[in-house]
């Protein structure tokens, strides 16, 4: 009898295609074993009338799934690499991170009018502290509206909730066949993603060496130069749900650059910076353009975000 694999995953349908997508590329790799999800829910699946920076805490969508790895009720868990907290519980790992899915944020459209088009008084969802100080930034005269729920359930809301637009993620409306409904891609300028916005994240626990060797042909030894990057300048930050902070790496010629901006929730102050260096350095330069936002002044905008929320 050939050997069981329990993948640990949320309920939504982004989190289950993510989930399917790992469980047919070990199967490929190995048509013996037996591949089943186990659906978990988490704090933030559970809370979905209040704004994340207001819920707190860390790990929101990966903690209940963290811990059912750690006792071994799952084998292995499908994350957003965006939802993982700074600190990886100890007994976990990164086990791979495959190639990255386009990182942008996307604007839906009520209408199909691009962002530009957008008159004073304009409507438009999310409740990522990120996107709307960004949005606000390059477009004060729009309003935001906070946004929860799921990807179908934020659609949704764009038809019954009198708005003129929601920002989503590119990836997960690619990975669900949903692109025919993107208005238009943001432009990096305007709207810098979230740190491993449109990666994926397989954990596994350290010293299993039977699921590392089944993932490890998931790998993209480029995504996790980037991913490893952004998520050091985040930690030096002390980055969150709570905060916005935006980051995006990227690698080319064996080199690293990376983008980081810290940002006030109203969209008066944004504080922007580029970095680059070698492939091989990118966690050292992600702190290191974390450090220089600290001392133009982004330690001052972070702590006034914390003491609102």
């Amino acid at each position: 009898m050939g050997k069981s694999l329990k993948i640990g995953t949320r309920g939504s349908k982004l989190a289950l295609w993510q989930a399917n997508w790992v469980k047919s590329e070990i199967e490929k790799k190995d048509p013996s074993i037996l591949v089943e999800l186990e659906i978990i829910k988490t704090k933030g699946d559970k809370i979905l009338d209040v704004p994340l920076a207001k819920v707190g805490g860390k790990g929101l969508f990966v903690k209940e799934i963290e811990e059912a790895l750690l006792s071994g009720k799952i084998d292995l868990a499908v994350h957003s690499m965006k939802d993982m907290p700074a600190e990886i519980p100890g007994g976990l790992c990164i086990g791979a991170v495959p190639e990255r899915e386009n990182p942008r944020d996307v604007l839906i459209s009520y209408k199909g009018e691009p962002l530009s088009s957008f008159s004073r008084g304009a409507r438009i969802g999310t409740s990522s502290l990120r996107r709307s100080a960004q949005l606000l930034y390059a477009r004060p005269e729009i309003e935001i509206v906070p946004l929860r729920g799921n990807l179908d359930t934020r659609l949704r809301k764009l038809e019954t909730e009198n708005m003129d637009g929601i920002i989503l993620a590119a990836a997960g409306v690619k990975r669900l066949n949903l692109e025919n409904r993107i208005t238009e891609y943001l432009d990096m300028d305007i709207m810098l993603p979230a740190v491993g916005q449109g990666a994926l994240c397989i954990e596994t626990r350290a010293g299993d060496r039977f699921t590392a060797s089944l993932i490890s042909l998931l790998e993209d030894a480029d995504s996790r130069t980037v991913v490893m990057g952004e998520r050091a300048f985040s930690n030096r930050l002390e980055g969150g749900c709570q905060v916005p902070i935006a980051a995006y790496g990227a690698v080319k010629d064996h080199s690293f650059s990376l983008c980081g901006l810290v940002a006030d929730i109203e969209g008066k102050e944004l504080i922007r910076e580029s970095l680059d260096g070698p492939e091989e350095s990118s966690e050292d330069i992600g702190i290191e353009l974390a450090e220089r936002l600290l001392l133009k002044g982004a330690k001052r905008i972070l702590d006034n975000v914390k003491d609102r929320y």
